[in-house]
This record gives structure tokens, sequence and C-alpha cells, in this order.
């Protein structure tokens, strides 16, 4: 298993997940909270979250049914502000993840009245970062989100 297998497996299952927008596809789980899977060859992945507004949740990856990476993230949107609009913008921005860095969305979406931004630091191994959604020059959505490897030695 290479870093390049997981790039492309994070790139394919971020289109076919919330980004992609198959809700068909999607689980809702007895807790409330909702699981879109997806699977290609010894990769398979789990993104769970809980939301609506706010929002929560992680992103597990496995390779041949092991853990091997993990996203978790969380976001809001500015009160009083119409939600299904700037969600919208959001997976759409999503939608646009950047190869080499397939965290979340692009360093900049524009779409409409709307700017989506989104800054990191780090790589597939560990990483964090924030993404912002600016209408009219006003912070109306933001969301930070962290992870990497996981589970890569054993130990107590």
């Amino acid at each position: 298993m290479d870093k390049e297998e997981l790039r492309h497996f994070l790139i394919d299952s971020n289109k076919a997940g919330y980004a992609g927008g198959e809700e068909k596809k999607w689980i809702k789980e007895a807790d409330g909270s909702t699981t879109i899977p997806f699977e290609a060859g010894a990769w398979r992945s789990h993104d769970n979250f809980f939301g609506g507004e706010p929002y929560g949740g992680r992103i597990i990856v496995f390779y041949k049914n092991k853990p091997f990476w993990i996203m978790v993230y969380y976001g809001r949107i500015k009160e009083g502000i119409e939600i299904n609009p700037v969600y919208q913008v959001l997976r759409n921005a999503l939608i646009k993840m950047p190869e080499d860095s397939p965290f979340r969305g692009p360093k900049e979406y524009k779409e409409g009245e709307y700017i989506y931004s989104n800054s990191w630091e780090g790589d597939l191994e560990r990483f964090s970062g924030e993404e912002k959604i600016i209408q009219a020059e006003n912070l109306i959505y933001k969301a930070n989100y962290l992870g990497g490897f996981v589970d890569q030695k054993r130990g107590v």
C-alpha cells in the first residue's frame, strides 16, 4: 500500500460521498447519524456524521479491513443564514477536492456571491485545516478538520 493509492481512493470516495450528493446510497442509523459507505478494491471508507446544522463527523478509511486513515470534522453556519444555499456551495466546493491534498475542497472556490476558502497544514499522514464561506464580506460558515494515518503500529 502506498500514499498514491490512498490519495486516489479519497478522491473517488469524495465524488461518491457527500459532495457527489447520491443520498439514496446513504444509510440513516438508529442513533440519528448518517453513514455514507464506499468501497473500491481493498479499500473501504465509512463517513459517519450528525447534522443538519451544526454538523460533525468522521471518515475512516480501511485497507484490507484494517483502519488506516481518519479525518474528523465539525462545522456550522452563522445564525440567521439560510442553510440550503450554503450547503450547496459547500458540496460544489468539496467536489473540486485538490488531488494533491484530498482533505476537503480547494484553496478557493467562487460561486455567485459566495467565496469558499480552505487552508491546511500537513499531508496525508497528519493534517489539520479550516474551511470558510464568505458572503458579501461576511463570514457565514466555518468548519475545522484534522486527521491522518491511524493504527500503524501496535501498542498498549
